[in-house]
């Protein structure tokens, strides 16, 4: 089974939230997406999976990956 990946997304109630894929609720909130990004990038890397930063709109800004890359890059010599 995969990892749920985590999301930082724009809060309805104001500021921003953390949340793991296909989950309703909020893992937790913050203030600012600065201090989400910070606390998601700590769990993605704990549970080696990959975290989405999105923008206001919704839409995908930014994705990294902290987990195991199946597809790594070939060294070219």
């Amino acid at each position: 089974m995969a990892k749920a990946s985590k999301h930082v997304v724009p809060n309805p109630a104001g500021g921003w939230a953390v949340k793991n894929s296909g989950s309703v609720r909020a893992s937790k909130t913050f203030d600012t997406q600065q201090q989400a990004v910070g606390y998601g990038r700590q769990v993605a890397k704990k549970s080696g999976t990959e975290l989405y930063i999105h923008g206001r709109d919704g839409t995908i800004k930014d994705k990294r990956s902290y987990g195991n890359d199946p597809m790594p890059p070939r060294d070219k010599k």
